[in-house]
Order: C-alpha cells, then structure tokens, then sequence
C-alpha cells in the first residue's frame, strides 16, 4: 500500500520526521518497506533558459535550441511549437529517468546533437498538457534543480500490511494509526450533499438474492452528468499511489476506495436493462466479459451483479464492459457494497483476477462505511461532473453484521504483555483507535469493537491492540521461568525412537509419507471384504485425488518408495516407516489410530563388491532383522509361526509368519504377493515386516536387569529328529522349554541351526537340527547327568512329534 504524506495530512497533521513515522508505524504492525520522495526522479531535471532558437537543418518540424542551464550550455533539439528565446523550461539531463519509462541519453537526432530533452508538463507528471513545453516563472534561476526550485516534495511509504489489516488498505486507515502514535486527532473529510430531485425508489431497485454473498448493497443514482477528464488535483493524488487517471467519475470512486478503504462502482444506467439491479449467483459455465476485454467463464458459487437481463459486473472483483462510464454517459448508478470475503477471495483466485478492489472485500470491509463512501462519492461527482442528485439512497442490507463487544481483564492483559500499564492507559490507547472503552470495574472494561476492525474478534485481539500502540520496543524483555528438570519422554515415544536407532544400525533409512493415500490403495493390497483396514477415511479436501484417504497400512507408502527409487535405477533399498495408520469407525466417531512400523527389503542382500557375489535378500533376512530389532528392545520370547492361507492377502502364502510375544500376536512378516507388487507396478521381489507398537509397547521392559557372569562352563549337546515336514520348528522349540523332563531347567539356550529334505530322507519328511545348550549356576556339569537330560528329552520330542532318529527309519 502506497501513502503519500502530502495526501496523508488532509485527514491528521505530519508531526514526525517521515523517518521516525516510518519506524513507529513498524513497531505498530503496519511495516514500512520503503520510504522515498516521489519526485525523486527530477533530481537530474534541471531549469533551463532558451537563449536562441534556429531551424533544424534536416528537418522542418524540428529547431535547435541553446540552453542555458547555469553552468554550461547545452544543444537540445525540439520539437514544442511554444519553444521561444527568453523562456524558462524544464531541461531533462542525459542519466533522467522519466515517468513512463524512457531513460534520457546524449544522442544524435537527424545528424545534430542533443543533450537532452526539453519537457512538458505531462512528460514530467506535472500535470497533463503535453501540447508543448511546460513554461516556467521567469523568475526562477537557470541550472536549479526543478523539484527544488518548484518545491516539489512529496514523501512516500510503502507498508506491507498483513491480511488482518484490512482497516489500514485506505489513506484514512493509515491517518488513524498516525494520529494515535502522535496523540493527534483524525479529521473526517466534511460530506454535504445538496437537496436531490425525485425518488430514486421510483428510477431504479436493487434485489438481493444470494444474501450470504452480499449482505449489504447500496447505490446512489446523478442524473446530467458530464464526463470528462479529472482536475489536477484529483489526477495528481491518483498518480501519486501509482493509480492512471481515467475520467473524472471513474476517478471518484478509485479516490474514495483509497481514502476510507470502500470499493465503489459507478454503472451507466441507460446501459442497464430495466434501470436495475439484481444481485445473484453466477450459472455454471456462465461466460461474461470484464472491462479489461477477457471473457471469463463463471461457475454456481460466483457472485455476479446483473440488470434486468444481464450480468454487468463480478461482484466484488471486477466490472463489465457492457456497463462501463463512456464519454457519452448521462445518468451514474453509483455502487457501494458488502460482500462476504470468502466469496470474493474464492472468486479473484479461480478467475485469475487481482484488482484493488477484490483485495479488499476478500480480507472485509468495514460494514457500516457504505453510506459514508457512497455519500463521499456522490459528492464529488456533483462537484467534478455536475449533474443532478436524485433524492433518495438504497440500501438492501438482508443480513445485518452487529458490533463486537468484549470484556477485558485489566490484570490478564499486564500478565501476557508483560506490562505496567493501568486500566485508564489502556482505555485512552484503544480509545485513541476509536474503540468504545466503559469501565466495569477495577479490573475489567468493556470495549466495544468499532465496525472497521473485522480482525478483533475475541479480548487477546485487544491485548495486542495495546501491546502494538503502546510500542513493541518497549515492552521490556525478560527470560521465561524456565524449571531446570526436564520431562521425561513418554514410553511411546521412547519406543518409536529405539526402533529407529534400531533399524538404521541395520541398514535401513527412514521414510516419512504422507498419511494420505490413493482411494483404491486396499483393493491393490488386496484386502478382503471384511477386513477392517478397508474402513478408510475420507478426506474433505485433499491435495490431489491420489491423496483423497487415510492411510489403513503402511505398506503403500513403502512400495511407492520402491517404485520412485527403482525408476531411478536404486534396486538395493531397505526402508522403513514409523506412523499411525487409521481405521475408520463411521462418520459419527474418530477413527482408531493405531502406531505402527513397517519395513521393506528388496534387491541384493549387501552392497556388491569385488569380495562378495550378488546374493538377493531372502525372507530369512527380513526375519534376522526382525529378531534383532525385538532382542534389541530386550524382548526375548518371541516366535514365528506360519500364517494361514487365507489371511496373507499382501504377502504370498508359505512365506509369511505371524510374530507372536506371549500368544499375543504383534505383527507379520513375509515376502510381498507378486499380485500386490504388480497393483503398484512393480516386478522386483520384496520382503515386508509390520509390528503394532500399540502391542508392543507394554511387551518391551523399560528396564533390564544385569545377571552375574557364569561361573561354570556350558555343555552343549545336538539333537537331529526326521519328522513331518509340515511341523514348525517353533513348536519344537517350545515343546523343549516346556518339556517337564527333570533337569530342563539347566536349559540355557536352544538354537535351531540345520533343516535338510532330500536323498535318505522320506518323502514328506524334513530333518530338523537344534543345538541345546546346558549350565549350571552351581556346579560343573558332568556329561553322564547331561545325557541323560538329553535322552529324556529326545524320548519326550519323538513321542509328541512322532519323529524318528536318523538311521531309524
């Protein structure tokens, strides 16, 4: 937002350099980018005297001019029929940079030199005849620069304002904030309207019929208009924020919407069909050309203001060329509105348009100011334009916006802002901004939001209306109470992170996806009907349609991992995630969250070099992973025992294990089914491991316990049983354990090491190897007592298995 401070001090005096204004203005909120003076581009324009003046050799309508400007003399060629010998003009120097653009530089213009450029007053933006140089007093000394020797000098700011600040998009707006940093008061312009003629209830009407859209709609309507070009004043405050003159009406409603913040419109009325207005929703694919020449195409949700017949405007962006001021216009239909900024904010983005005025109705508006910028305009116009008021204003308003009142507590507000300020110093600062302040109490008042302020909406908002005038500077700075102890993670949160130090000490790098996935994502997992993870949520307003659901498994975000990096050519990958996934339970409750991790194993079981062939990972290694992960979290009893057929739906039927702690199932793993690696467009063979933390966690000990080194030596002994290949190894395992044969208990360790089928072995049979490990914490074993432990349980093994011993069968 561009403030002139020559237009600035029509509503609140300039008391502070611009430099300290522009720093006060900073630590208020409103943040000054830039600060420069607008006739900074005349400081190589200087003054200029005519001493002679002869025709241009080749040229009839060019003359050669010698011009004095103090120091030296310069040849310029021109082509002012006004130029005469004697007359002061402006004389733009080689290195000026000129309004619209065009750098000045000695040049050579029909074979003769010129060292610059006499100018007029348009050239300059002093004002807009540029039918021939711009005459100056006679009085003024050659070679002075021009903006000093005219006293030209008019600051400007550039504020950044932030989208909560809407109050602040108007000249007024800025004015209030000043006057309240120097203690100043704000002077509204006076608006007296002369007695009108008529009714304007019996020329026109205005119908509201999308009220959430357009709460408020008022018009004025002046009859016997002239347009025509804008005074210089009017020209010279729209040129100074960088706005283009256009006629003296069009010019109005731009001055007022940069004075009080009020867009306006100003409608021809002989173009509007029945004399009218109707407000309403756009159809769906409704087309409409805007003033800037582009057909637009619409859609249900846009708000469009139309005659009787047709659309003549986007409401609140841009309007029509069917209805724009012409030279020849009679009769104005002046517009001043409310619409609801999430509808204009929706509407400037779909159809591409930024405008000053959509800027401000998408951030709001002040409500209650329509009269005042719609009054403010009229007169004006009557002033620039004459014609005849017709008596009368509409003003549809069908959804009415009340004031905001808050109770403030005076005591929070010096506990938060960390302040000393007393309840009448913070009544007299949000006074000063035009709120209405009442004491309550010794500690609280009652502030009532003035209607500009569409940002205040609960008592912390004025807490930082106070912070904010009384300065943020001074606001002392202090440390925070801060208590030496720290927290102690929560036990999920230490298990999610031992887990990730876990798996990357074995490789693996961590993926985050998004918990969002695509809507067939179960289907390509190949889910059953019944199965619950293909209650998804859906999401109201996703990124992308790839991305319209809650994830139910981690698995598809792995095996688009796997796709992205074999793409690109990474066909050796261990990844792993660690997340919620979510399980909708019908649209009336929250869905279950359950933490899980996941990891995926594809490619070559190491990295190739010269010492090692290219072996590719197996399932038996995503299991040694597993194994590790669990003895790393010091959970000691864990098994693995085959899955069902009809339970691997996304990993391939014998080659998927349930893991199981205590018969509490806490996850799977297996190789991933060659259908579900081809719903994701994959051909390279992969191995996948899940495990619900939610289970986990009250399995994992927080602490372990240290056990005396062992005294006395182990015995270790080996058992070999042929038995049915459909036996788990798992169940022998256990069956050891718990095997009741005396002397199990100086069972240290069981280790399954060897399985065979083949030649010497009976059809449908396996042998199965396991090494026993036996110690006493008391004696030193003797390996009579250890055989006959081990005979004991061999006995035990081959009656509960039906097993036999190699050579026996």
């Amino acid at each position: 937002m561009k403030v002139s401070f020559s237009w600035l001090a029509d509503y609140t005096p300039i008391e502070m350099p611009a430099s300290e204004l522009a720093d006060a203005l900073t630590m208020a909120g409103l943040e000054v980018e830039a600060v420069w003076d607008r006739y900074d581009y005349l400081e190589t324009v200087r003054v200029g005297r005519i001493l002679r003046v002869s025709p241009h050799p080749n040229a009839d309508r060019l003359r050669l001019c010698e011009v004095d400007i103090g120091d030296r003399q310069v040849k310029v060629v021109c082509g002012a029929p006004n130029a005469v010998e004697g007359m002061l003009s402006p004389l733009a120097l080689p290195g000026t940079e000129l309004p619209g653009g065009a750098r000045m530089e000695k040049s050579v213009i029909r074979g003769e030199t010129s060292e610059g450029m006499l100018c007029s007053q348009g050239e300059l933006m002093l004002g807009s005849d540029r039918s021939g140089l711009m005459a100056l007093d006679a009085g003024l000394t050659p070679g002075a620069p021009l903006a000093e020797a005219l006293g030209l000098s008019d600051t400007l700011f550039e504020i950044g304002l932030t989208p909560n600040r809407p109050d602040c998009l108007s000249l007024i707006g800025i004015a209030r904030e000043t006057a309240a940093i120097q203690g100043t008061h704000l002077t509204w312009p006076e608006i007296a309207l002369p007695k009108g003629e008529g009714n304007i209830h019996k020329r026109t009407s205005v119908a509201i019929q999308a009220p959430d859209h357009c709460p408020r709609y008022a018009a004025r309507l002046i009859e016997s208009v002239r347009i025509a070009p804008s005074p210089d004043w009017l020209r010279d405050r729209l040129i100074s924020i960088g706005l283009k003159p256009i006629n003296n009406v069009v010019d109005v409603t731009n001055f007022v919407m940069m004075e009080m913040g009020q867009p306006l419109h100003a409608f021809d009325v002989d173009r509007l069909a029945g004399e009218r207005i109707v407000v309403r929703l756009a159809g769906a694919g409704e087309p409409f050309t805007t003033l800037d020449g582009k057909e637009r195409i619409l859609d249900e949700h846009m708000l469009m203001i139309c005659d009787g017949e047709k659309p003549v405007a986007v409401g609140g962006v841009m309007g029509g060329l069917n209805s724009e001021i012409e030279e020849t216009t009679a009769r104005v239909l002046i517009e001043s509105a409310y619409f609801d900024p999430a509808s204009i904010r929706k509407t400037a983005k779909k159809l591409g348009l930024a405008t000053d005025a959509s800027h401000r109705f998408e951030r709001g508006i002040d409500p209650e100011g329509a009269i005042r910028a719609l009054d403010r305009a009229a007169q004006l116009i009557l002033a620039m334009a004459g014609g005849t008021l017709i008596e009368g204003v509409v003003d549809e308003r069908p959804k009415w916006i009340g004031p905001k009142q808050f109770d403030l507590s005076v005591s929070d507000t010096k506990r938060l802002l960390g302040i000393t300020l007393d309840q009448e110093n913070i009544s007299a600062l949000l006074r000063s901004i035009e709120f209405a302040v009442e004491p309550v109490d010794e500690d609280h008042i009652t502030v009532r939001a003035p209607s500009f302020r569409v940002d205040v909406t609960r008592p912390r908002d004025l807490m930082e209306e106070v912070a904010r005038l009384w300065g943020y500077n001074r606001i002392p700075t202090t440390s925070p109470l801060m208590p030496a102890e720290a927290r102690v993670p929560s036990a999920s949160l230490q298990l999610r992170n031992r887990l990730r130090d876990l798996l990357t000490g074995f490789g693996f790098t961590e993926a985050v996806n998004y918990s969002f996935i695509q809507p067939d994502a179960v289907d390509r997992l190949r889910l059953s009907e019944a199965d619950p993870r293909r209650n998804t949520v859906t999401i109201l307003n996703p990124l992308t349609e790839d991305q319209s659901v809650m994830r139910t498994s981690l698995l598809p975000g792995l095996l688009n991992n796997m796709g992205w990096n074999l793409a690109r050519r990474v066909r050796d990958l261990k990844l792993f995630e660690v997340g919620k996934i979510f399980i909708g339970n019908g649209a009336a409750s929250l869905p279950d969250e359950p933490q899980m991790t996941a990891g995926l194993w594809t490619g070559n079981r190491t990295s190739p070099t010269w010492l090692a062939k290219d072996i590719p990972c197996d399932f038996y290694d995503m299991k040694g992973i597993v194994e590790g992960v669990l003895e790393g979290l010091r959970i000691r009893d864990a098994r693995f025992t085959r899955m069902a057929k009809d339970r691997c739906r996304y990993t391939r039927p014998g080659r998927t294990a349930r893991i199981l702690v205590a018969e509490t199932e806490i996850g799977l793993i297996g190789e991933v089914h060659p259908e579900t690696l081809c719903n994701f467009d994959l051909r390279q063979p992969a191995f996948y491991f899940e495990l619900d933390l939610d289970l986990l966690l009250p399995l994992a000990p927080a602490a372990c316990q240290s056990a005396a080194i062992p005294r006395y030596p182990a015995v270790d002994r080996d058992i070999t049983l042929i038995l049915d290949k459909g036996s788990e190894a798992a169940d022998i395992l256990d069956a050891i354990r718990n095997s009741g044969v005396p002397g199990a208990e100086l069972i240290e360790t069981i280790t399954f090491f060897d399985a065979y089928e083949g030649e010497a072995i009976p059809p449908g049979c396996r042998s199965i190897s396991f090494r026993i490990t036996y110690r006493s914490p008391e004696e030193t074993l003797e390996d009579e007592r250890v055989n006959v432990i081990q005979k004991a349980i061999a006995d035990y093994l081959l009656n509960a298995f039906k097993a036999t011993l190699p050579g026996n069968r």
